[in-house]
């Protein structure tokens, strides 16, 4: 695997080290071993799937709070996504800051999400099919949630959102809330 730190502290861009031969190729999607190697949590407690069926569905932007804060692992399987994460650690020096990527099954890159990081995608081909193996179980609780279109982060998504979930059009934006741990 080749790690290459984002410019969001500790959120990395997985790349595979891909090992070809007449047969296709191999590679290691993860090590507990090399990815605690480089500073992350290296546990995994569950892992999901999501099927979106049409290009412009968007999915977040959620995160949990302690004791129940996530890491992620997101890599698009089938079709392209772009992914959003937003640093929600006050105490980050890139706090309240966001990036963007494009993640493809033909490009087979993953993107490792801190715990405290705000997380959500959007499909950019119909049936995008997404993996991402989570480092603590979800917990209704302390589950948070920042609007998509919130003008204190501007994200620009690169379609027109075509499908959104109630719950996730409904998260309040980030100045009325408090949002910390």
């Amino acid at each position: 695997m080749i790690f290459t730190e984002t410019k969001l502290k500790d959120a990395f861009f997985i790349d595979l080290d891909l090992r070809s031969d007449d047969r296709g190729a191999f590679a290691r999607t993860f090590c507990a071993k090399e990815f605690a190697e480089h500073g992350l949590k290296p546990s995994v407690a569950q892992c999901n799937l999501s099927f979106n069926h049409k290009a412009g569905t968007l999915r977040g932007m959620h995160y949990q709070i302690p004791p129940a804060s996530e890491t992620k692992l997101v890599r698009c399987t089938k079709g392209a996504i772009y992914d959003v994460i937003i640093d929600m650690r006050p105490d980050s020096p890139t706090y309240r800051q966001h990036i963007g990527v494009e993640l493809t099954a033909d490009n087979r890159r993953a993107l490792y999400v801190p715990e405290l990081f705000a997380h959500g995608y959007q499909a950019l081909s119909d049936g995008a099919e997404v993996v991402y193996q989570v480092g603590e179980f979800y917990t209704p609780g302390y589950e948070r949630g920042i609007r998509y279109d919130d003008p204190a982060f501007n994200i620009q998504w690169p379609l027109p959102v075509t499908v959104i979930s109630e719950k996730d059009a409904a998260w309040k934006p980030f100045e009325s809330v408090a949002v910390g741990v």
